[in-house]
């Protein structure tokens, strides 16, 4: 693609421009490296100040006499390194664009078509039982970005009290090893008390870095904490009910192409990262005026 292109050029400019403020030393072996590349940067720079060149008769007419692209670098690099480095930012800014435009169309099609996580009632929701908006969560309790994606599901639930409900799902990454055995400790401690596991939940992303150098050992000594009892808690996290439960979990996000943590389903609208509160809010507001406007 162009922006590649541009991005190999405009990396290989500023190495060919060190060799130009070097040129009195003999480095046959990089010119030669460097020959390919700069064939093709002057190509570039013959595209963006032509009307309508001929890319074919530019490549062949350089390729015929490359010294006609030493003698220009050689001349004014600096221009030439102005001009490319633009071309470089103009490319961005329009892969940037279409990937939102993407982006857009994507989450277009996934209003009309929304992605169907499975929502099982019994779980532990943290939010009204009846909230207009379900935002699924597959996160991962070792993952330092999903500590972000935990600070705006506050944020979330914080702006829209009465209006979201929050479900937690585990995506536990395989290099991530504290993180499986935290999402069992989440669900077995759900199975004794909805609220205790939102509040291990809290704990364990407020203090992250407990859970990475002491594994188990501070996980147990939440539950503790938490007076719940340990002997179940014991027993239902090495069940085959939690493993199941998680591994559906996983499978589900799998389903729906959600590979790294965070990642969220807003009434079937994905989200996959941790974006920040506004990305959230565009996502929400729209699922409640499309419900206000079907009361009416």
């Amino acid at each position: 693609m162009l922006s590649e292109e541009i991005t190999k050029i405009f990396n290989t400019l500023r190495d060919y421009d060190r060799l130009i403020r070097h040129k009195r030393q003999r480095r046959p072996n990089l010119k030669t490296q460097f020959h390919m590349h700069i064939v093709a940067l002057a190509a570039l720079g013959l595209i963006l100040t032509s009307c309508k060149p001929n890319p074919n008769d530019i490549k062949e007419v350089i390729e015929k006499d490359p010294s006609i692209v030493f003698s220009a670098i050689e001349k004014d690099p600096e221009k030439f390194i102005e001009v490319v480095n633009n071309a470089a930012r103009q490319a961005q800014e329009k892969g940037a664009e279409k990937q939102a435009q993407d982006e857009q169309k994507k989450r277009d099609d996934e209003f009309a078509n929304p992605l169907k996580p499975e929502i099982n009632e019994n779980r532990a929701f943290k939010g009204p039982m009846n909230a207009k908006v379900t935002v699924v969560e597959y996160s991962d309790f070792e993952c330092p970005f999903c500590v972000r994606g935990f600070q705006t599901v506050k944020e979330v639930i914080k702006a829209y009290p009465n209006d979201v409900r929050i479900l937690f799902k585990h995506l536990p990454l395989d290099f991530h090893p504290k993180a499986l055995p935290a999402a069992k400790y989440f669900e077995a401690v759900a199975l004794q008390s909805k609220d205790k596991a939102w509040e291990l939940h809290d704990m364990i992303f407020e203090n992250q870095g407990e859970l990475k150098s002491k594994g188990e050992a501070f996980l147990k000594d939440a539950a503790k904490k938490l007076g719940v009892d340990m002997k179940k808690l014991e027993k239902d996290v090495a069940s085959e009910e939690i493993a199941k439960a998680v591994q559906a979990d996983i499978d589900e996000a799998g389903k729906f192409g959600i590979n790294g943590t965070p990642g969220f389903v807003i009434n079937g609208v994905s989200l996959r990262g941790a974006y920040p509160f506004p990305e959230f809010k565009a996502i929400i507001d729209r699922h409640l005026g499309i419900a206000a406007t079907d009361k009416k």
